[in-house]
């Protein structure tokens, strides 16, 4: 135990949680109350205390009711080994569940001269200390080996059952000891048990057919533990709230204020509306709000509701479904956006300058009623003249005039201009694959984005007037490792960048003025976006660098993430608005939330992402064996990978299918150059490519050069340079090697 003397009294959260890390040994509630002196009523409150720090995720506790720093390691714990080279052996815990915090490794430190017994996949009770900048684990006991869960697809080869994985890196299939019921072509649960080689699949749960609608969603909520169920006490909780009164608030119900969405928008927790300002201060300027779902009236600090959403981080779309933060009567209803339906917002007024300055702002809560819900494509049409909308005079172009002005402040701040195309996944009603095509970006999308990037520059600069916590959206600029390679990558297209400059998205935008419309344009956007850092959530303010402002929160959907909901309560507490104010614990537990809805926001971007390919492969799968028009995306020595022009969907074509010629790689200039023909595949070329395999279940395609094409090919076939327009001259490059990295054999 501790042996720091501690004052009697009901201790602080600091002091509980001093005394946790320093403990030498499991620190459960009697621990606690002995080393503070506490007795009778005092171990009450301690009790509840104890539970609201639990709540809060300022502490976790481990099997025994012992206490530990939630992001730590309790004292004692079981472990999983995951290494086991005979020299140093490796674990992790068994369950970990510090939300944003990774998954921590541990090295197992058994006694001195005893050799290990110790394999990959055992299960030990282990003592465990900090040391350093890592963690030690001190084994006590051996366990019973525990079952590690995967998601794969049953397989039938030679009257036996596989099971293979749904990973895209999953190269190897697994022998199924238990089917459990299910057949091959099943997407299954399984646990691998038993010790190399001789590990084998029990299959746990079936979950049904991998190509059914809806199963390609299913498939990344399982393997990225997503959760997708809402229990009954908090739909009960939800159902609760969604009843509660409005109260006193300002009465937004008489402004045509329109909510311009996707058509296919499962939720609107935004809504806009502008009028030329009758301000004489400000002569030819603009008035608009910019009202947004008032969750924080309903997701009160501390409650299920609230732990839940805060667990969940953000909802996680897919083409045919949302996993929402929030449960659904009030993510898809009460707290959505909907035409004709008094709903509770928390309202943005905005003074805009003639030139789009931001002149002034003001946050209310308020009552409005949305005249109406308008989808992007029609928005557009009414201002083209191609549709009539009876909103098009008293709503549409107001805000089409006031956004002319937000534009032209835009343009003189100069963002990051990367307009790269985003995958439509189209189904139809059963969840079927109609269509992959880039979404069509159009100036409706363009105005709602400037009205939200508004709205959230002046949630930022309000909370910082008032001294009030902000939850920034943080984009710092890049680091100079990944602006020396774009530098590298620059060079092989001509293209110089300099780096002794002052490094602003307006220098990024001129790279690709000079790139013009060439063929490579695309793959130099992507460059330029892979240069970029990620952006994150936290309290402390380091500019967001892609949209060139100093101060940026995000404000505009409280549905759909927690992090806007965070700078509501800070609004409503700042503005002394009514209930759900953001608390002091939420104040002083910023940067930690940040962390976690960081990490969150990751992981259901990932998510989604997988979802895309799988489909793009599903679609795809049908054209397996036709030549396709490509362009290569990414270079390795091992290969490289292409895309198909209009789809999407990463495939690799391996260095070993390109003929009998060695093939070296030029890692600055991405490129595999044939060391006999000079034949050069690089970042950016067009070429046809025949889809030799589409694998939906992990969203893998592989490619190979068409029939009679590649370096030994009788067509004499040279490559296209992208944006040359012509064969690529042969090159000598001396005796034939395997292939190299950087003249290095590999």
């Amino acid at each position: 135990m501790a042996k720091t003397k501690i004052k009697a009294g009901l201790p602080t959260r600091q002091q509980i949680l001093e005394f946790i890390t320093n403990s030498t040994t499991a620190a459960g509630k009697r621990e606690i109350a002995k080393a503070f002196g506490l007795h009778g009523q005092d171990k009450i409150l301690l009790k509840a205390l104890l539970k609201d720090m639990s709540d809060e995720g300022l502490i976790d506790v481990a099997p025994g009711r012992a206490f530990h720093k939630m992001g730590g390691i309790p004292k004692v714990t079981v472990l999983r080994i995951t290494d086991a080279d005979g020299d140093t052996t490796w674990a992790v815990p068994e369950n970990w569940e510090a939300e944003g915090v990774p998954v921590p490794r541990l090295r197992v430190r058994e006694p001195r001269g005893k050799r290990s017994a110790l394999g990959v996949g055992d299960r030990i009770l282990a003592r465990t200390e900090e040391a350093g900048q890592g963690w030690i684990a001190h084994p006590m006991k051996k366990l019973a080996r525990g079952e590690e869960l995967m998601l794969g697809v049953l397989k039938e080869e030679a009257g036996r059952l596989w099971l293979q994985g749904v990973e895209k890196k999953e190269r190897r299939n697994w022998a199924v000891s238990d089917a459990g019921g299910a057949e091959p072509g099943d997407l299954v649960l399984a646990e691998k048990a038993g010790r190399p080689p001789r590990i084998t699949a029990k299959v746990v749960e079936r979950l049904g057919d991998p190509f059914a609608p809806r199963s390609f969603s299913l498939i990344a909520i399982h393997r990225h533990s997503i959760p997708n169920v809402f229990s009954e006490d908090l739909i009960e909780e939800a159902e609760r709230v969604s009843r509660l009164d409005l109260g006193k608030r300002e009465d937004l119900r008489d402004l045509p204020i329109v909510a311009i969405d996707p058509a296919d928008a499962r939720d609107h927790d935004d809504a806009v509306w502008a009028a030329p300002d009758d301000d004489p201060q400000n002569e030819g300027g603009w008035k608009a709000v910019v009202a947004i779902a008032d969750v924080s009236f309903y997701v009160r600090p501390g409650s299920k509701l609230d732990r839940e959403a805060r667990k969940r981080g953000n909802s996680v779309y897919f083409p045919d479904r949302v996993v929402p933060m929030l449960p659904e009567i009030l993510s898809a209803e009460v707290c959505s956006l909907k035409q004709g339906e008094d709903r509770a917002a928390l309202a943005c007024h905005l003074q805009i300058g003639k030139h789009g300055e931001l002149k002034s702002w003001r946050f209310t809560r308020a009552v409005v009623s949305i005249a109406a819900n308008i989808a992007y494509e029609d928005a557009q049409a009414a201002i083209d003249g191609r549709l009539e909308h009876p909103l098009t005079e008293t709503a549409l172009k107001p805000l089409w005039g006031c956004w002319a002005a937000l534009n032209k402040a835009r343009d003189k701040r100069e963002p990051l201009d990367l307009d790269l195309p985003e995958r439509r996944i189209v189904l139809d009603e059963m969840g079927r694959i109609l269509s992959v095509a880039p979404r069509e970006r159009l100036d409706a999308h363009k105005l709602i984005e400037d009205y939200m990037i508004a709205a959230n520059v002046a949630a930022a600069k309000a909370l910082e007037a008032k001294k009030a916590p902000v939850m920034y959206r943080i984009h710092e600029p890049p680091a100079r490792e990944k602006l020396v390679a774009l530098r590298e990558y620059l060079k092989t297209f001509g293209v110089e960048f300099a780096l002794g400059q002052v490094i602003k998205p307006a220098t990024f935008n001129q790279i690709l003025k000079r790139v013009g419309e060439s063929d490579f344009r695309e793959q130099v956007m992507q460059q330029v976006l892979r240069s970029q850092m990620q952006a994150s959530y936290g309290p402390a303010n380091h500019g967001h660098f892609g949209l060139s402002l100093g101060s940026y929160a995000h404000f505009t959907s409280p549905i759909r993430r927690y992090a806007d909901l965070i700078v509501h309560r800070s609004l409503v507490a700042a503005y002394d608005l009514g209930p759900g104010g953001l608390t002091q614990d939420e104040a002083a537990s910023m940067e930690r939330i940040g962390e976690s809805i960081s990490s969150l926001e990751r992981r259901a971007m990932e998510a989604e992402r997988e979802t895309i390919d799988r489909y793009v492969a599903a679609y795809l799968s049908n054209h397996v064996g036709e030549v396709l028009d490509a362009r290569i995306t990414g270079v390795q020595s091992f290969g490289f990978f292409a895309t198909v022009d209009g789809v999407g969907g990463d495939g690799l074509v391996a260095a070993r299918d390109l003929g009998t010629e060695y093939f070296r790689y030029d890692e600055a200039g991405q490129r595999l150059v044939g060391d006999h023909s000079g034949d050069e595949f690089t970042i950016g070329m067009r070429l046809q490519l025949r889809l030799v395999e589409a694998n939906p279940v992990s969203g893998a395609l592989r490619f190979e050069l068409p029939d009679g094409v590649g370096s030994a090919g009788p067509s004499g076939f040279r490559p296209e340079r992208a944006g040359k327009g012509r064969p690529r001259p042969i090159q000598r490059r001396g005796r034939p090697a395997n292939i190299r990295h950087n003249g290095k054999r590999r």
